[in-house]
């Protein structure tokens, strides 16, 4: 169980994230969605300690990402797939994460294989087209064999092959107990996939719901036309 605890980020006098709660389960696939701006990059950072709410706080069944003893086999995160160094190939890229996660480096050419990325595994990255770049930051995100998947936008640059292979992946780790929080700004993408929606507006939460929950609100409406109607009554709230 991760529980997401009223948590609040604010730079200057914008708040990015405001009070924001709601829970992941395990084998579920829960997707992240709301505009750009909506705070969701800020609210996996600091879900993962790369920034310091100024209020509230994440858990991990009951400790926190700072305190968790195999932080890499707990979490799996993709946060930038553009985060790797040009000049490595494939497989150091991930033969580096693996010696600073104290990973075994048999584990290297395991998830080179989940990915797809066997044959381009002692090519340098950069020449990767986004799309591969997004399979090789997903592969690190499996290196330790994680418990938890976070992937922010992991869809951008996949062609429809490397969608429908996102899809199928997802869908075998959250089969296999594991726990999936994916975001996008696209609620049809999600809904090919997810169990479950959080949907957020102005850094606020309009709703944490099944899908099937968000699919019956309004079936004369299009998924977009949903999303588009709860961000505008969370931006009227807001405002209110």
């Amino acid at each position: 169980m991760i529980t997401v605890s009223n948590l609040t980020k604010s730079y200057g006098r914008t708040t990015v994230v405001d009070d924001l709660s709601f829970e992941l389960t395990a084998g579920r696939i829960t997707g992240f969605v709301g505009p750009n701006g909506a705070g969701k990059s800020t609210t996996m950072r600091m879900m993962v300690g790369l920034a310091r709410p100024d209020a509230g706080e994440v858990t991990y069944n009951g400790s926190n990402y700072a305190d968790l003893r195999d932080p890499a086999r707990t979490v799996g995160v993709v946060l930038d797939a553009q985060a790797m160094h040009p000049g490595r190939s494939a497989r150091n890229h991930l033969r580096s994460m693996a010696a600073m996660s104290v990973l075994p480096e048999t584990r290297v050419d395991e998830v080179l294989h989940l990915v797809g990325l066997d044959a381009a595994a002692g090519q340098r990255v950069g020449g990767f087209s986004l799309g591969m770049r997004q399979r090789l930051a997903i592969a690190g995100a499996l290196l330790g064999d994680p418990e938890v998947l976070m992937l922010d936008e992991p869809a951008n640059g996949l062609d429809p092959d490397g969608i429908r292979w996102l899809r199928t992946m997802l869908a075998g780790f959250a089969n296999d107990g594991g726990t999936v929080f994916v975001s996008s700004h696209f609620i049809a993408e999600l809904a090919t996939f997810a169990h479950d929606l959080v949907i957020v507006g102005n850094g606020r939460l309009i709703t944490a719901e099944p899908l099937t929950t968000t699919l019956e609100r309004d079936r004369s409406l299009s998924l977009e036309d949903i999303l588009l109607d709860l961000t505008h009554d969370a931006a009227r709230y807001s405002a209110a």
